[in-house]
């Protein structure tokens, strides 16, 4: 089996070709098999809400509707940090099917004892 990848993202919309970025790098990884899981903390944790990752960062760029789809289909999951959704007053019943709330325990835990590649947007 390929190895892990953890992307961490802290950025939301506000700069989408960095979001843009992240979901590039985390499908990438999902679609070859990698288990893959992008950490969202910051403005970042808004993008697991159904809906809000729309939009098209610049010229020639995929849709963020595209790249969520495709970072799904493949079996990529975000987990959400609560802090940090809990303090925007989010509802977790709106949350996209692969998203969970989990803090930094249950980051180590997915991680576990194999190497992880990581990026952070």
């Amino acid at each position: 089996m390929a190895g892990k990848a953890v992307i961490s993202l802290t950025t939301g919309l506000e700069d989408a070709e960095k979001v843009t970025i992240a979901f590039l790098v985390a499908v990438a990884a999902a679609e070859q098999g990698r288990p893959t899981l992008m950490w969202c903390t910051k403005e970042a944790v808004r993008l697991a809400i159904e809906g809000v990752a729309k939009g098209v960062a610049c010229e020639g760029c995929p849709s963020l509707q595209e790249l969520t789809r495709r970072y799904q289909t493949a079996g990529g999951k975000l987990l959400i940090c609560p802090i940090c959704f809990n303090a925007k007053s989010l509802e977790d019943q709106a949350m996209v099917s692969n998203a969970t709330l989990g803090g930094t325990v249950p980051l180590w835990e997915w991680i576990g004892d194999e190497p992880a590649t990581t990026f952070s947007y």
